[in-house]
């Protein structure tokens, strides 16, 4: 028996260049991206970006945090994660093609859906260390820790910081961030 889905058309990282408008490529389904994003979550990408840039400014490793880059996984698969951390090697291209070591998304209820089970399994696949889902609704920040090739919710607090141990560790305190906006 086939399915609808069988008969989806897949796409390409270089169909997807020519795209207009804002769009993901998963598995070479195209998802269109919200409109730009509202207020209080660039405030919250900002505030994020800020603590984190902060702490790896004088990374002897190389580490650096990068707001809405695409990253292009592989020839069917390119996501536009909030804010990525990226240590070590980086060719310098349009696009990222190195496993970032920590995701932030900002999550919305256009976006729950997603983030939560596409984005989840697929930042699990390609072996991200730490996925942190950012909840300005609720005021909540959910960090899963990736441990024997699974994501584990290692912080779910809307207060308090959380160290995210990678090559130059960086803390963030989303009690601050709650706090400016």
């Amino acid at each position: 028996m086939t399915t609808a889905k069988e008969f989806l058309p897949r796409y390409t990282v270089e169909d997807y260049k020519f795209w207009e408008g804002n769009w993901e490529l998963i598995d070479g389904i195209p998802y269109a991206m919200a409109p730009s994003p509202i207020w209080k979550h660039q405030r919250i990408s900002g505030l994020l970006f800020k603590q984190i840039e902060e702490q790896l400014e004088d990374c002897p490793k190389g580490c650096y945090v990068c707001q809405e880059i695409d990253w292009i996984i592989d020839e069917r698969t390119v996501v536009r994660p909030d804010l990525v951390v990226v240590c070590g090697e980086i060719e310098l291209e349009e696009h990222l093609k190195k496993t970032p070591e920590v995701v932030f998304e900002i999550v919305s209820k256009t976006t729950s859906f997603k983030d939560e089970k596409i984005k989840f399994s697929l930042y699990e696949k390609e072996k991200v260390k730490f996925y942190a889902l950012v909840y300005p609704d609720i005021k909540k920040m959910r960090v899963f820790e990736l441990k024997n090739g699974k994501f584990e919710k290692v912080f779910d607090s809307d207060s308090g910081s959380f160290t995210f141990e990678i090559d130059c560790p960086f803390k963030v305190d989303i009690s601050a961030v709650w706090k400016r906006i």
